[in-house]
């Protein structure tokens, strides 16, 4: 996988967590909302390293 791709793919997870948190899971379990947003938190800087893997900076 590409790294174009990769980060493609960890940012649309990102995005999917948060709006399930937020918009169906939240009315079973708040608390499982909570961990869905800290796990989708967690994601974007992960996300950057893949995007920048290989990169020369130039």
């Amino acid at each position: 996988m590409d790294r174009k791709k990769g980060y493609f793919w960890l940012m649309g997870t990102c995005i999917v967590l948060i709006l399930l948190a937020w918009n169906v899971v939240r009315f079973w379990s708040v608390t499982a909302a909570v961990v869905m947003s800290v796990i989708a938190a967690v994601i974007p800087p992960i996300a950057a390293i893949v995007g920048n893997r290989g990169s020369t900076g130039g």
